[in-house]
């Protein structure tokens, strides 16, 4: 095996053949696929008369259009109805493994890998899903394709890629009381920008990283990709291990030692050499939040909205127009800004930690007057969890509202919506306009302790001072 960055060791390890103009070949280890972006990509091998070239190694949920309130079928959009018959079809069609309502297997695509134990370090993992650099966390590379790519996975287990270079972003110190792992990349990115990290995987390290819940790390390499970057990852540790033991896809007890063993060996070496290295104080990140219409656009709760004059001209043009499309003043205090709905979920943060972060908020308090907040689960394995906690009875008896399973209001591909010019705080991963199922609709990134948090005030409020 190669010597280096884990990146390096991966990528040698799942080289096929160099390709002519200098790209590579890759295997793919874990494909997984849901009902948007595969659809297309069957009909294409069906045009072909191609199988689907590994179907063991390709595992399939439905989350981006289904309903959180009611999950009863025939859905009422005949639209989503017909992409989950569809994805059912193909998995049939093709010996492929269906993670489908009341399985109990079911939820967000890059909630269940992780918790059945079928993401691991050392992987390649791909999906045709931007945020599947969350699988990073485990020391896998792991990185979003389109709909063509798909198609290409699907037939030969490989892909066409180039090779990409490695930065190593270094945190100190510990993230204080408070700040969670979305803070920390949402503060990378306000600091690097949305195209930062275009070229780079990054690698995320330190002593900060490494006190770090597997739940954490992910929410971390999810938005890697927001920051430009193709893929992010962390190296495979006791954490790792401890969190992928007994998992129903992991490896068995007679093998555990040696997938151990070959694990660890992957991690990047002591002298490894990086393309490029950003260190970051943990201890001086604040609770963030988005102010404007691009994840970069981000400041401390107890920040101001930035003053276009103060910025780099290269970004003045685009909070230029997030001033106008937030409706918020340069100079403005973000903290204060009144919400409308309050979202906790996603690949992001729908995780059993990001439940008990809410809800520790929740606990005791009550959802403000005319504040629509709600609660979505990332799999049904986490809603089981959570219930068995009690969590969902803290978040009714807060007035939230507790809802099954699915992606929500992430994106506008199921009822979950915003109407009109509606602000919500979201512990989501993109504040674009429109994202959120209205053109006007607007977005505020942030933690989902600072989403409860808001829920409760009625506005963005430091959940630093609910403590």
């Amino acid at each position: 095996m190669s010597s280096g960055t884990l990146y390096d060791k991966v990528w040698d390890l799942h080289c096929v053949a160099d390709l002519p103009g200098g790209a590579t070949q890759l295997f793919i280890g874990l494909h997984l696929i849901h009902e948007v972006t595969s659809p297309q990509a069957f009909a294409a091998l069906d045009d072909k008369g191609l199988p689907v070239r590994c179907p063991e190694r390709t595992v399939a949920t439905v989350d981006h259009i289904v309903p959180t309130i009611s999950q009863e079928r025939p859905f009422s959009d005949p639209l989503a109805e017909e992409m989950l018959s569809t994805l059912e079809r193909n998995c049939a069609r093709h010996g492929i493994t269906l993670n489908g309502l009341g399985s109990g297997r079911q939820g967000i695509v890059h909630v269940i890998a992780p918790e059945l134990g079928l993401t691991q370090p050392g992987m390649t993992v791909a999906c045709g899903d931007s945020h599947t650099s969350t699988h990073g966390a485990f020391g896998a590379i792991a990185f979003g394709i389109g709909t063509s790519q798909v198609r290409d996975v699907l037939a030969s287990q490989s892909l066409a890629m180039s090779k990409l270079k490695v930065r190593r972003i270094w945190v100190e110190n510990r993230l204080a009381d408070g700040v969670f792992a979305k803070d920390l990349i949402l503060h990378v990115i306000r600091t690097l920008g949305v195209k930062g990290g275009v070229g780079y995987a990054y690698e995320f390290a330190g002593p900060a990283i490494e006190v770090l819940s597997m739940e954490e790390r992910m929410t971390l390499c999810n938005m890697a990709i927001e920051g430009g970057a193709r893929c992010g990852y962390v190296n495979p540790d006791q954490i790792t291990f401890d969190y992928l033991q007994g998992r129903a896809e992991a490896p068995s007890a007679e093998i555990w030692d040696r997938a151990v063993a070959w694990w660890s060996s992957l991690a990047s070496d002591p002298d490894a050499s990086f393309d490029d290295e950003i260190r970051f104080d943990a201890a001086a990140i604040a609770p963030t939040v988005t102010w404007g219409i691009t994840p970069g656009q981000g400041i401390g709760v107890d920040e101001r909205v930035p003053i276009s004059e103060q910025l780099d001209p290269a970004d003045r043009p685009i909070a230029e127009e997030a001033y106008r499309y937030m409706d918020l003043a340069p100079g403005q205090p973000i903290e204060g800004v009144p919400v409308d709905v309050c979202f906790i979920g996603s690949c992001t943060n729908g995780r059993l930690s990001d439940l008990q972060a809410a809800a520790a908020v929740a606990r005791g308090r009550h959802v403000a007057e005319g504040i629509k907040a709600f609660v979505v689960p990332g799999s049904e394995q986490v809603a089981r969890a959570a219930i068995k906690e009690g969590l969902d009875q803290v978040f009714r008896d807060a007035g939230f509202e507790w809802r099954e399973p699915g992606c929500s209001m992430c994106l506008a591909m199921n009822p979950d919506r915003l109407e009109g010019s509606q602000i919500s705080a979201s512990s989501s991963n993109r504040n674009f306009k429109g994202r959120q199922g209205s053109a006007s609709g607007r977005t505020l990134l942030m933690s989902p302790a600072m989403v409860a948090a808001a829920a409760i005030a009625g506005r963005v409020s430091d959940v630093r001072q609910l403590s």
